[in-house]
C-alpha cells in the first residue's frame, strides 16, 4: 500500500531544519503564500498558536468570536482574493463548529484549508476530553480529510491539502493534527505538491466535442447561455464575454454566477431560478439550444426536471465530469477548464445577431417590471421595500461594491437588483443557504479586498445567528458597511407559510434587540431608519464612513419576493404574485 507521501508528486525542496511540528505548520502555510488567516485557539491546537506568536509579523491570524465565524470569514476572503482560504480550531466543539462553514465551503466549490488540533495518539478512541472524531464528521463534506499522527507527515499533509483544495473544482480540505504530532521534533523540508496519483482536477479537452457543440450552437435558431460560478472560479470572464457577444446569444446568471458579466451587459438577461427574473426562466423553456457554463443544474434553477428545457438540446461546459449528466441529460459534455474550453470553441462560432429572439426576452421584461421590479424599487407603499434599500445603495457605490448577502428574503433582493460592474462582487451562501454567513464573510471579503467597498446585506434572523462577530469588527477595525433589513419575521420561511399554509405564522415573528444599541455596544456607529425621508441621508452616510458602519432599515413586514417558482413546479410557473 502507497504511503501518503509515495503518493504525491512534489517539487520545490527547501533547505531541511529541525522544528517541532507546530512550527512546521506554520513554516508549510508561509511556504503556501498565507499571509492571512482565521481560528479561535484551544487546548488542542495551542502548540501551533504558541509558534504562530513567533510569525505575527508574516502570518496574521484574526481572533473571531465563533469557529463557524473563522469559516464563513475564510470563504469570503478566498471568494474575492481568488486565494486559498485557512482556519484553525481546536478538538472537539471546536472542531465541529468548523463543520457549517465547511459544509457551505464544498457546495459552493470554495477552497478552503482547515486545520484543527486534535487529542495525543495514544488517546485517540479513548473519548477523551474534547475528543471527537472530525476526520469521520467532516469526510463527507470536504474534498479531502486527513488526521496527522505523527510530526514527519505535516509538510506532506499540507502540501497536498492546498494542492486540492485550489486545483480543478475548488473545496475545502481539513488536516486534524494531534497534539503529540505538534510537539515532536523532526528535520522539516516543505516541497509544494503538483500532482496526485489517481487525482485529475482537470478533464483532458475533446477538440471533437468543441467542434460539435459549435455546429449546434451555430444551427441555433433560439440558443440560450445560463452560466455560473465556474465561470468566476476558472478566471473566464473575458472569453465568456467574448463568447456571448460574437455569437449574439443572450446570457443570464445562477446565484453564484453573478458578477462574471456586468448586469448592465446588453445581452445580460437576469438571474435563473426560484426567484430569478421572468423571462430567462420561461424562456429555458422556449430555446433551441442550452448552453450551460460552469455551472451544475441545481434544483432552485431547473424546478421540475421532467418539465425542464425538454425541448432543447443541451450542451454543457463543465470542469467536473460528476456533475455532467447528474440532473440534465446533455446533448455534448465539453469537459475542461472553462477558461480553456471557450477559447477553444471561440473562433469556430459565427458572428450572429439573433434580434428576434432578444425581442422576446426584452418583451417579458417589460412584463416583470410593470408587474414586480417597479414595486420593489419604487413603491408606492407607506412602507420602505428592501429592493429600494439596494437601489439606493446601487447609485451611491456606482456598483462597483461587492455585496455580501445572508440568506433570505433580502438574499433574493440583493441578488435580483444589485449592481455589478466587475467580478467576484457578489459573496453569498448558495448551495448550502446558510444563515449567519453574511457577518463574517463581509470581514473576510473585506480583508481580501482592502480596497474595495463591502457592504453586507443581512435579515434581523440571520444577523443574529453570528451577531458576535462585531467583537471582530471592533478588535481588527476592518471597515465593513452592514444593513440590516428588518421585517421582524424569518421572511422567506413566512413568505412560504402565507403562500402554502394559509397565512399560519408558526416561529417565525421575532422579538427583536436594539440593534443600534448593540452595534454601539461594539463601538460601531449606527443608525436605525423608519422613514423614506431618512434613507437617502442614512445611506450616504454609510458608505461615506471610513470605518464599520451598522444601518438598520425596518422594511415592510409582509412584503414577498416575486416573481417566484414554487418548489416542484415547472420554470414555466414562474409567479408574478
Amino acid at each position: 500500500m502507497e504511503t501518503l507521501k509515495e503518493k504525491l508528486v512534489e517539487t520545490e525542496t527547501s533547505t531541511t531544519i529541525r522544528i517541532s511540528g507546530a512550527e512546521a505548520v506554520i513554516h508549510c502555510l508561509l511556504a503556501e503564500g498565507v499571509d492571512l488567516m482565521y481560528g479561535y485557539p484551544g487546548g488542542a491546537i495551542m502548540p501551533v498558536y504558541d509558534a504562530l506568536y513567533k510569525f505575527q509579523d508574516k502570518l496574521h491570524h484574526v481572533l473571531t468570536r465563533h469557529e463557524q465565524g473563522a469559516t464563513h470569514a475564510a470563504q469570503g476572503y478566498a471568494r474575492v482574493s481568488g486565494k486559498v482560504g485557512v482556519a484553525m480550531a481546536t478538538s472537539g466543539p471546536g472542531a465541529t463548529n468548523l463543520v457549517t462553514g465547511i459544509a457551505d465551503a464544498q457546495i459552493d466549490s470554495t477552497p478552503m484549508v482547515c486545520i484543527t488540533g486534535q487529542v495525543a495518539r495514544h488517546l485517540l478512541g479513548t473519548d477523551a476530553f474534547q475528543e471527537t472524531d472530525i476526520i469521520g464528521i467532516s469526510t463527507p463534506v470536504t474534498k479531502w480529510s486527513y488526521q496527522v499522527t505523527k510530526a514527519a507527515d505535516i509538510p506532506v499533509a499540507l502540501a497536498k491539502a492546498f494542492y486540492i483544495a485550489r486545483s480543478g473544482r475548488p473545496g475545502p480540505v481539513l488536516i486534524d493534527i494531534t497534539k503529540n504530532a505538534q510537539v515532536e521534533e523532526f528535520d522539516f523540508s516543505y516541497k509544494k505538491c503538483t500532482a496526485i496519483r489517481s487525482y485529475k482536477p482537470k478533464p483532458e479537452i475533446n477538440p471533437t466535442k468543441i467542434g460539435e457543440a459549435a455546429a449546434i450552437i451555430n444551427s441555433a435558431k433560439k440558443p440560450f447561455i445560463v452560466f455560473g460560478q465556474g465561470i468566476i472560479l476558472g478566471k473566464a470572464e473575458a472569453e465568456l464575454k467574448a463568447f456571448i457577444e460574437k455569437a449574439g446569444i443572450p446570457a443570464a446568471s445562477t446565484v453564484l454566477g453573478l458578477s462574471a458579466l456586468e448586469t448592465d451587459h446588453p445581452l445580460y438577461t437576469g438571474m435563473v431560478g426560484m426567484h430569478g427574473n421572468y423571462a430567462p426562466n420561461l424562456m429555458t423553456n422556449e430555446c433551441d439550444v442550452l448552453i450551460a457554463l460552469g455551472m451544475r443544474f441545481d434544483d432552485r434553477v431547473t424546478g421540475d426536471l421532467s418539465r425542464y428545457a425538454k425541448q432543447a438540446k443541451v450542451i454543457h461546459f463543465e470542469i467536473d465530469p460528476a456533475e455532467v449528466d447528474k440532473n440534465v441529460k446533455t446533448e455534448i459534455a465539453v469537459l475542461g477548464d472553462v477558461k480553456e474550453t471557450l477559447s477553444g470553441i471561440l473562433p469556430l462560432i459565427d458572428e450572429k445577431k439573433h434580434e428576434t429572439w432578444h425581442q422576446e426576452f426584452k418583451d417579458k421584461r417589460a412584463i416583470e417590471f410593470d408587474k414586480v421590479i417597479k414595486n420593489d424599487l419604487f413603491p408606492e407603499k407607506q412602507k420602505l421595500t428592501m429592493g429600494e434599500v439596494i437601489e439606493k445603495i446601487n447609485k451611491r457605490t456606482g456598483g462597483d461594491a461587492i455585496v455580501v448577502s445572508d440568506v433570505g428574503q433580502h438574499q433574493m433582493i440583493a441578488c435580483r437588483y444589485a449592481k455589478f460592474n466587475q467580478t467576484k462582487s457578489n459573496v453569498t451562501s448558495g448551495g448550502l443557504g446558510t444563515m449567519g454567513f453574511a457577518l463574517p464573510a463581509a470581514i473576510g471579503a473585506k480583508m481580501g479586498a482592502p480596497e474595495r467597498e463591502v457592504v453586507a446585506i443581512i435579515g434581523d434572523g440571520g444577523y443574529q445567528m453570528t451577531i458576535q462577530e462585531l467583537g471582530t469588527i471592533f478588535q481588527t477595525r476592518v471597515p465593513v458597511k452592514i444593513v440590516v433589513l428588518n421585517n421582524d419575521f424569518l421572511g422567506m420561511v413566512r413568505q412560504w407559510q402565507q403562500l402554502f399554509f394559509d397565512r399560519r405564522y408558526a416561529s417565525t415573528e421575532l422579538i427583536n434587540p436594539d440593534f443600534v444599541t448593540i452595534a454601539k455596544g461594539y463601538h460601531i456607529p449606527a443608525r436605525r431608519v423608519t422613514e423614506r425621508a431618512d434613507l437617502d441621508e442614512a445611506i450616504d452616510e454609510l458608505i461615506a464612513s471610513e470605518e464599520a458602519y451598522f444601518l438598520e432599515v425596518c422594511v415592510e413586514k409582509e412584503d414577498n419576493v416575486f416573481p417566484m417558482i414554487p418548489t416542484g413546479a415547472s420554470v414555466t410557473d414562474c409567479r408574478l404574485e
